[in-house]
């Protein structure tokens, strides 16, 4: 199966005491980002045993849109907003589907 898309799994971990303050600034970037050329799936999901992590899981229609939707606006103010409320730097990660 050849596929061009893109796939991103990102993971955010919280201070213990900063989740409620992280995930309202997660929850924030979410519509405008699913309204950008080239989202095809944006979705936050939240460690039901571990209310401190949080993941993206995001398919994009290529390394261009993906790339164009790091270089927004909204997406790089989300880094100056998770100042200082996160226990380690956010884990990005891009993917290539295999099969």
């Amino acid at each position: 199966m050849t596929n061009q898309n893109i796939r991103v799994v990102a993971r955010i971990i919280a201070l213990p005491e900063k989740v409620e303050a992280v995930k309202a600034v997660l929850l924030g970037i979410i519509e405008p980002t699913r309204q950008e050329a080239g989202c095809i799936r944006y979705e936050l999901l939240q460690n039901e045993s571990d209310p401190t992590d949080f993941t993206f899981v995001e398919e994009w229609a290529s390394d261009d849109a993906l790339d164009t939707h790091l270089a927004t606006p909204h997406f790089k103010e989300v880094g100056a907003k998770l100042a200082g409320l996160l226990a380690a730097d956010p884990d990005i990660r891009r993917y290539s589907v295999l099969a």
